[in-house]
């Protein structure tokens, strides 16, 4: 008797939810979550890494999902591929800009 794998296709649909709160954290908490020194993030902060609203700020910042996100991919490529404090501001300008590219793409091909 030959055992058989069956394959199933899902997909996954994403539905927003009424009156769903955006979560917030704070700076230690985000820290914690992405393994990361508190001095570390600040720095990451004061260089506008995580986008000029966390630079801008005098007190520490309040992070969204958005700002763990782009903090973990940042940490990703510096611990994975070693890049350096020096090139990480390159590395996120680009990752700004092919994001605003690909959304004038998404325009331009319209509905």
């Amino acid at each position: 008797m030959s055992n058989f794998l069956l394959l199933e296709r899902r997909t996954l649909t994403l539905v927003p939810a009424p009156g769903a709160r955006h979560a917030s954290y704070s700076l230690e908490a985000v820290a914690s979550l992405a393994d990361v020194h508190p001095e570390l993030l600040r720095y990451y902060c004061r260089r506008g890494l995580l986008g000029a609203s966390y630079a801008r700020t005098e007190a520490d910042p309040v992070f969204d999902d958005d700002g763990l996100y782009e903090l973990r991919r940042i940490e990703h490529y510096r611990r994975r591929y070693g890049v350096s404090r020096r090139a990480l501001p390159l590395l996120c300008g680009l990752w700004r800009e092919i994001g605003r590219l690909q959304g004038e793409v998404r325009f331009l091909r319209g509905p």
